[in-house]
């Protein structure tokens, strides 16, 4: 089986090597592109102002100064010869992708443009607790054989398939759970300062969650400790209001 991997966090990430021995314990055709630089919070932007450069690292691993979206559009269209791959696999993110996240995470978007371009494609994340200690070792232990279930399984064209991994103690079984995308208020952590000639700028920082977690979604179910697979559809049309408006508008 071929398999593309890429992420959001560049291609030096921790999580990325972490990804990429998950990756050889499933086949021995990888190939890896993937962002030079951190492309966190960039969602499913393409670069279309200047050139793409790659930077050839051996044969079946590169680094493209873009997005996450332009790393899996030139690998699948460009960079890989032969053969289409069979998977693509985009992450281990730093921090979970849940909720409100899936729309600007570039390790989801990864995974959009691979599913966009018909390959069946997989985003995974490591929540953690402690921003100083990220449990890699809890997706390392228990993706590999998800990966297979859900390839026996199989899933449809048009979705992609957003996985979580709990921080949860070292060595403990985690549960597995199918839930839904949940649903909740950000709290922007907004830092306003004053540059040396007196201008006001300001920083974005990391998202706190805020608000209810509603039962039965991924982001209550990731924080009581278990895996979440959620399945993303790329169809946003809200079939509801496309009937309403469509009477309506007759």
């Amino acid at each position: 089986m071929r398999i593309l991997i890429s992420n959001d966090d560049g291609i030096n990430a921790p999580g990325f090597a972490v990804l990429e021995r998950i990756a050889m314990s499933l086949s021995d055709d990888i190939w890896v592109i993937a962002p030079e630089t951190e492309q966190s919070g960039a969602g499913h932007s393409l670069t279309l102002h200047r050139p793409l450069r790659v930077r050839h690292i051996d044969e079946r691993r590169m680094a493209v100064d873009g997005t996450p979206t332009d790393s899996v559009l030139l690998a699948l269209n460009n960079l890989i010869p032969g053969a289409r791959p069979e998977l693509m696999l985009s992450g281990v993110n730093r921090g979970s992708n849940i909720a409100d996240d899936v729309t600007y995470s570039g390790t989801i978007a990864a995974a959009m443009e691979g599913t966009i371009l018909g390959v069946p494609s997989i985003s995974l994340s490591q929540h953690y607790d402690d921003g100083d200690n990220v449990p890699w070792g809890i997706v390392e232990a228990h993706a590999g054989a998800l990966i297979r279930r859900l390839i026996d399984v199989g899933w449809p064209k048009n979705v992609l398939i957003n996985l979580n991994f709990p921080d949860i103690e070292p060595g403990r079984e985690a549960a597995v759970e199918v839930c839904r995308q949940g649903s909740y208020k950000y709290g922007d952590v907004l830092t306003e300062r004053i540059d040396p000639r007196g201008r006001p700028y300001y920083w974005i920082g990391e998202m706190r969650h805020t608000g209810r977690k509603i039962p039965g979604t991924d982001s209550a179910a990731i924080e009581r400790g278990v895996i979440t697979v959620t399945p993303l559809c790329l169809d946003l049309t809200h079939e509801p209001t496309l009937a309403r408006l469509g009477d309506a508008l007759k």
